[in-house]
Formats: C-alpha cells, structure tokens, sequence
C-alpha cells in the first residue's frame, strides 16, 4: 500500500543543482525540505548496479540517519551508440571537481571515435529514478525517461550537468538553453519535460496531496 509523505522531508543530496529542481518540484505540495548537505550527512557509497537502487541507497541512508522520511534520486544520461554508457556512472565520470565541461568532451570524443557522426546515431536518454525511504524501511520508487540526441557544441548556461549537449524529441532547445519551468515545470506552467519532472509525477499520485 502506497504512503502519503507529510511533515519534514529530508532531500538526500549533495548536488545544488539537483536539490533546486526538486525543492521547485516539492513546493506546490507545502512539504519543508531540507537537504542532506545541509544536515552534514554524508554521502553513500553508490553501489547498485541500476538507478533504482541507487537512489534507494541514498534514500534509506539520509532516513536512518535522520529518522525522517528521505527523498532520493538518481540519474544519469545513458547514450545508445556508447553501449549504454555513461549511465550509473554519469557524475563520476565528470571526476571528484564535478567537471562536467570535460565528462561532455569525453562523450563527444568516444562518438567521434565511432563515427556517430549524424542525429541518427546520437540518440540518448535521461533517466531518473526517484525514491522516498521511511525509517521503517517502507519504500516508494518510481522511474521514468525523456529521449533525445546529443549536440556538439554544447549549447545554453542554464540547468546542469549534461544539460547543454541534451536536445530533448520534438524541441530546438537543448536542456542548457531551457528554463527551469520549461525543462521541469509542471503543468499548468509547464510540460513537465525533463526525466525528472515526469518520474516526479508518477511519485505525487502516489505520495503527495496538493495544497
């Protein structure tokens, strides 16, 4: 049976970018977040084989160690011609400095190496798993995906990670050249476009009731 989440809801990460999406995410439903940077947690080792047990990793750790129900997510660009990769290992691969400038040129070096030269061979996706722990171990998980192709040079400022060098289906912009409300805004104010916005909504029918 699915668990509404009320009171205090720890967001377990360390990302700025990340905790900002999904604080704007958790706004309309009046939930006080706050975010494991900010209580001095630290971070867990991250050693599932997929999203979806990853973020359950960060999740159960952020509410053992608070005693508080804890929101995780985990994601990542998984890119076809690349055999799937970065995928999991996406942060990691833009080192301990975060450096995601150079994790961008180290994807478009391994495609020029493999000739995925045209859109056609450039195709990629967003995955983001979301996942709510208990500290009685009670779990609610979802996931979800946008697909897109990947650019070069990166384009726009605005998002992070590998957001400049994402063109989402059906758009001219790539995710560093969106808005928040564009690439993560919900309906009415937005699409609810970006892999994390859509697992978002998956995760309020289940656990979240509006103001």
């Amino acid at each position: 049976m699915h668990r509404r989440i009320t009171g205090k809801l720890v967001i377990a990460t360390h990302n700025p970018g990340k905790l900002a999406e999904m604080k704007e995410l958790l706004a309309p439903y009046g939930i006080e977040a706050v975010s494991a940077g900010e209580l001095g947690l630290p971070e867990p080792d991250e050693t599932g084989n997929d999203f979806r047990s990853n973020a359950a990793i960060k999740a159960i750790a952020a509410a053992q160690a608070t005693k508080l129900p804890a929101f995780a997510d985990d994601s990542g660009i998984v890119v076809d011609a690349l055999d799937g990769a970065p995928g999991i290992y996406s942060a990691r691969w833009a080192g301990p400095a975060k450096d995601f400038a150079a994790a961008m040129a180290q994807i478009e070096r391994l495609l020029q190496e493999r000739g995925a030269t045209t859109p056609d061979k450039r195709t990629a996706h967003f995955v983001s798993a979301l996942c709510v722990a208990w500290p009685d171990d009670h779990l609610e998980e979802v996931e979800a995906r946008v697909d897109g192709t990947l650019v070069w040079p990166p384009r726009g400022t605005a998002g992070f990670g590998y957001d400049p060098v994402f063109l989402p289906n059906g758009h001219d912009r790539t995710f560093g050249e969106m808005t928040s409300i564009e690439k993560h805004g919900l309906p009415p104010l937005g699409l609810g476009l970006s892999h994390r916005a859509r697992a978002f909504v998956k995760l309020a029918e289940i656990c979240l009731d509006p103001r």
